[in-house]
């Protein structure tokens, strides 16, 4: 499948995933790729320091004002790029009452804690001012493609389901109009779709199908391709007597080389048999392609990393 045409079936990928799975580095290397693509990528990112700025080398934190992050490569017809910002609840909550020309009331809430108390009345209004300010995003066109690095799976099945919960309990007003909009953007296909992540590992696996069928189920979203980070690739070869080969080659090993290897190949040969069972496991359990991204063997993950991952993620969804 073309790249482009993949990245245009939506309007806001959300990411999604287990603590650890590498979720921000799919997010990043997702907005790579669809820069590359040729589209205007906007990441944005929902809740902790760094992430994707730091993974692609900027030299800040996101904050609420936009960064450029990326800039394609020239080519015919190519303008892609990559910016991100950081949105939080009081952030989102400022905008919303400074658009609306409630300074003063705005002022009150800051001055005297009431936003704390607003969210404790309010349940899921916190996730809602959030969802809500992507949602305008979207309907603004402030890119072809929003990227949102979501919290982790067990909050963002609270942070998704949000809007339909404070819809139910505020029956009429703005509160009620803003979780209703947030709603409808959620359970629309062609402006909202949930990327989740996972790595082949059991427990992992499991999260992931159980995240998948309750996002589906309870909440109506749908779900792109998932992504299988840190897939190790298959080696050949691994059974064969390193002593033997060495001598076919015409080698010698070093005393305590050979016994070194087999362990390796016998560590990796596990590996693979581990991965490929959790592999089938998901595909019998979740209905939806695969994406599958190499292991990256280095000590820490940064901008050669992420480029290449979105490379082999292109790869991937050109394959689909």
């Amino acid at each position: 499948m073309d790249v482009a045409s993949w990245c245009r079936q939506c309007r806001v990928l959300v990411v999604a995933g287990k603590g650890g799975v590498g979720k921000t580095t799919v997010s990043a290397a997702v907005g790579v790729m669809a820069a590359n693509a040729g589209l205007d990528v906007l990441v944005i990112q929902l809740e902790g320091r760094g992430g994707v700025a730091a993974l692609l080398g900027h030299p800040e934190d996101l904050s609420y004002r936009e960064a450029a992050l990326w800039s394609a490569v020239e080519g015919p017809g190519r303008r892609g790029r990559l910016r991100g910002r950081a949105i939080t609840p009081d952030d989102a909550l400022v905008d919303y009452l400074q658009t609306h020309g409630l300074g003063k009331v705005l002022y009150k809430l800051l001055s005297d804690g009431a936003l704390e108390v607003f969210a404790m009345a309010a349940p899921g209004i916190r996730d809602v001012l959030v969802l809500g300010k992507i949602k305008q995003l979207e309907l603004a066109g402030a890119a072809d493609l929003i990227v949102v690095d979501a919290p982790a799976a067990g909050h963002a099945l609270t942070f998704l389901g949000s809007a339909a919960g404070l819809a139910d309990v505020a029956r009429v007003g703005p509160i009620r109009a803003q979780a209703t909009e947030v709603a409808e953007l959620l359970g629309d296909p062609a402006r909202c779709q949930v990327l989740l992540v996972t790595v082949p590992e059991e427990t992992p696996v499991n999260e992931v199908v159980e995240t998948a069928g309750r996002l589906q189920s309870k909440l109506g979203v749908t779900l792109a391709p998932v992504v299988v980070n840190g897939v190790f690739p298959t080696l050949e070869g691994l059974d064969v007597d390193p002593v033997a080969e060495a001598a076919r080659q015409g080698a010698r090993l070093v005393p305590g080389h050979a016994r070194c290897l087999q362990e390796a190949a016998t560590f990796r040969i596990g590996r693979q048999q581990l991965q490929d069972e959790q592999l089938h496991r998901l595909s019998d359990g979740l209905a939806l392609p695969q994406l599958h991204l190499p292991q990256v063997f280095s000590a820490e993950i940064g901008h050669p990393q992420v480029v290449e991952l979105a490379g082999a993620l292109a790869v991937a969804v050109e394959g689909l």
